[in-house]
C-alpha cells in the first residue's frame, strides 16, 4: 500500500492538476480531500486541456478509481456540468464516486458569499464568490446539508426548513435581500439528488478496502498551505485546510498511512485575490511573467499577482506539511531571463525577519530581501532529463532545495502530462 499527498505549496494555482494527470499514471484510487469548485485544476493530455474544479484530475483514466472525498464542499450543478462535460469527450466517468458525507453548496451560501463581499467593500478577501466559505461555516455550526441527505426526501426537506428559516432571516435583516423559496430549493435539489444518486456513497469503506489491498493511494489537494486558515495571510484565507494533515481530515485515512507528501511549487510566486504578497512584481517583469505564463485563474479568469519565489513562506510550507519532495512547475517560463532573484528574507522597519509572520499586519510591511541568479538562454520545454538542462538553470533549482529545505524530486515545463522529468539526483 503507498500512500501519497499532493499539496500546493504557494498561494494556490500551482500547477498540481498536471502533476496529478502525470502521476495518476501509477495509481489505483486518486482522492480530492478538501476545497470546492473555488479551485481550477488544469490539465492537458490526449483528450484535450480540461479545467476540473470538482472531479480529481485522475479521471481520464478509466482504470483509476476517482474519489471526491468527505472533506469537499459540493456545488451538486457544477458537479453535474463537469460530468455532462466529460461526457462530450467520450469520458464517462464511470470511476467516478463521492462522499456521502461531503457537505452540499446550496444558493443561500453562494448568494451570501457575493452579498459579504460586496458589504466588506475595500477590504474584500477576494472570494471566487461560489459559496465555499459559507458552507463551511454551516458545516462547522452543524448546519450544513451533506450529499447522502438529497437521497432522502424527508429528512432532507426536515433539515432545509430549519437551516433556510435562518438564512432567510438573515437575507432579508441583514442584506435587505428577498427570502428564498423553499420549495423551489427543495425541488432543484432533490432533482440533483436523483441525478447524483448513482455517484454517492460512503467512501470510508471503500478507501480503507483498497489500503488493506495495497492500493496505490494519491491524495489530491486544492489551493495552497499559504492560504490555510491558521498558517496562511488570515484573513485572506481559504475556508478548508489544504496541508496534507487536511487530507486526513478530508478523506479518513490517518496521518499514519501517509508515505509521502508532494509539495507543488512554482518557479515563481503568484497570488489571486487580497491579502500581501512581499514579493510581487507591479512592473513590467510582472506583466511579462503573467502573459507568457498565461496567469489567469482557471476558476474566475481573474489576472493572477505574479513575483518572485518566496523561499521564506516555501520554508514554513514544507515544515506545516511534513514535505518530502517538491515538483517544481514552469520552469520554461524563465527561459531568456538573464537573471532571476528569490526571497531569502524580509525586512521590516529596518529589522531582519527570517521566517513567515503570524499577523498579516506584519506580513503587509514585508519588504523582500533577495538573492539573484544568473539566467539562462536556452529553452527547457522539451528537455527529459535533468542532467541536459543549462547549468544556471540547475543552479537555480539546487537553490531553492537548500533554501526551503526539501529536494526537487519532479520538474515541469510545458502544460503537457509528458513535460514532466523526474529527478533522482541534483548533481
Amino acid at each position: 500500500m503507498s500512500v501519497i499527498a499532493l499539496v500546493g505549496g504557494q498561494w494556490g494555482d500551482e500547477g498540481k492538476g498536471k502533476v496529478i494527470d502525470s502521476l495518476a499514471a501509477q495509481a489505483d484510487l486518486v482522492v480530492r480531500f478538501a476545497g470546492g469548485d473555488n479551485a481550477g485544476h488544469t490539465t492537458v493530455n490526449p483528450h484535450g486541456t480540461f479545467k476540473l474544479h470538482l472531479i480529481p484530475s485522475g479521471i481520464f483514466y478509466d482504470n483509476v478509481k476517482c474519489v471526491v472525498g468527505n472533506g469537499v464542499v459540493v456545488n451538486p450543478g457544477v458537479l453535474l456540468r463537469e460530468l455532462a462535460e466529460l461526457r462530450e469527450y467520450d469520458i464517462k466517468a464511470d470511476n467516478l464516486v463521492v462522499s456521502d458525507r461531503a457537505h452540499v453548496i446550496m444558493p443561500y451560501h453562494t448568494l451570501l458569499d457575493g452579498l459579504e463581499e460586496e458589504r466588506r467593500g475595500s477590504g474584500a478577501i477576494g472570494t471566487t464568490k461560489r459559496g465555499i466559505g459559507p458552507a463551511f461555516v454551516d458545516k462547522v455550526a452543524r448546519t450544513g446539508i451533506r450529499a447522502g441527505d438529497l437521497l432522502d426526501a424527508e429528512l432532507f426537506r426536515s433539515r432545509l426548513d430549519i437551516v433556510m428559516e435562518q438564512k432567510n432571516a438573515l437575507l432579508t435583516s441583514l442584506y435587505h435581500h428577498p427570502a428564498l423559496s423553499v420549495d423551489e430549493v427543495f425541488e432543484q435539489y432533490l432533482d440533483y439528488g436523483k441525478q447524483m444518486r448513482p455517484y454517492i456513497v460512503d467512501t470510508l469503506p471503500l478507501l480503507h478496502a483498497a489500503m488493506e489491498r495495497g492500493d496505490r493511494i494519491l491524495l489530491e489537494g486544492a489551493q495552497g498551505a499559504l492560504l490555510d486558515t491558521d498558517f496562511g495571510s488570515y484573513p485572506f484565507v481559504t475556508s478548508s485546510s489544504p496541508l496534507s494533515g487536511g487530507a486526513t481530515i478530508g478523506t479518513g485515512i490517518g496521518p499514519t498511512h501517509i508515505e509521502k507528501v508532494i509539495g507543488v511549487f512554482k518557479v515563481y510566486a503568484t497570488r489571486v485575490g487580497g491579502g500581501p504578497m512581499p514579493t510581487e512584481l507591479e512592473d513590467e517583469t510582472g506583466n511579462f511573467i503573467r502573459e507568457k505564463a498565461g496567469e489567469y485563474g482557471a476558476t474566475t479568469g481573474r489576472a493572477r499577482r505574479c513575483g518572485w519565489f518566496d523561499a521564506v513562506a516555501g520554508r514554513m510550507s514544507v515544515q506545516i506539511n511534513g514535505m518530502t519532495d517538491i515538483a517544481l512547475t514552469h520552469l520554461d517560463i524563465f527561459d531568456g531571463f538573464s537573471s532571476i532573484k528569490v526571497c531569502t528574507g524580509y525586512r521590516v522597519n529596518g529589522k531582519n525577519l527570517a521566517s513567515f509572520p503570524s499577523r498579516v499586519e506584519v506580513l503587509e510591511q514585508c519588504e523582500p530581501i533577495y538573492e539573484e541568479f544568473p539566467g539562462w538562454d536556452e529553452c527547457t520545454e522539451d528537455i527529459e532529463d535533468f542532467s541536459l538542462l543549462p547549468p544556471n538553470a540547475k543552479d537555480y533549482i539546487r537553490a531553492i532545495t537548500r533554501l526551503v529545505g526539501c529536494p526537487v524530486t519532479l520538474l515541469s515545463m510545458g502544460p503537457k502530462r509528458e513535460q514532466m522529468i523526474e529527478v533522482k539526483s541534483l548533481d
